[in-house]
């Protein structure tokens, strides 16, 4: 486990965040409903989403470290889609969604955003991500950016117009750990990299 934070900007840069945090230890055992009251304070706090996912970050390391349980509560990925979601806490009105996604070995997703803030936490496989910009100009292809492999401990974050594609690596499942804001889903899109068409996702 490398457990290494990365984040990835509005323009499809994968960096380090720069700086430290500093939020105050969280109590244990640290179960669900705390983490879910934890970051409803921290949204209501900040409103800088980077500020607030470098708050969130220790948090979800917390809540992975106290509550084992969270990394079995996988569906094994359906072989049509080549993936599955379970949602582990959905309410109305309670504008987050925190989900554990696995993929099939050698799937890919299409080239997305979230139009929301995301943090994506790897518990098992290898996950790489690939980042891509838009250009300035219509009709011209998207630009990569880079890439990252993530093993399992690494977090990643995202901001609501970071664009990026998720393969599968290896012989095993990727299990993740997936939170996600309020989705603008009038602003999701997935993109054709050729021509940087947009189209609702």
């Amino acid at each position: 486990m490398t457990n290494q934070d990365w984040h990835v900007t509005q323009v499809g840069q994968c960096i380090i965040p720069s700086r430290e945090v500093l939020v105050s230890e969280p109590i244990v055992p640290y179960r669900l409903y705390r983490f879910l009251t934890d970051l409803e304070e921290i949204l209501l706090k900040e409103s800088d989403d980077a500020i607030r996912l470098q708050q969130i970050c220790p948090l979800v390391r917390h809540l992975l470290d106290h509550s084992p349980w969270i990394e079995l509560q996988f569906l094994m990925p359906d072989p049509e889609t080549g993936w599955s979601v379970n949602t582990l806490y959905d309410e109305p009105d309670y504008p987050l969604t925190i989900q554990i996604v696995s993929w099939m070995p050698g799937v890919k997703s299409s080239i997305h955003n979230h139009a929301t803030w995301g943090l994506v936490a790897v518990l098992d496989g290898q996950e790489k991500n690939t980042f891509w910009q838009q250009a300035t100009t219509e009709g011209l292809p998207l630009k990569k950016t880079g890439d990252r492999i993530l093993d399992p401990g690494d977090i990643i974050t995202f901001m609501p117009n970071a664009i990026h594609q998720i393969e599968a690596l290896g012989d095993d499942p990727v299990i993740s750990l997936n939170l996600y804001g309020e989705t603008e889903f009038e602003q999701r899109f997935q993109f054709d990299p050729d021509t940087g068409a947009a189209t609702l996702f």
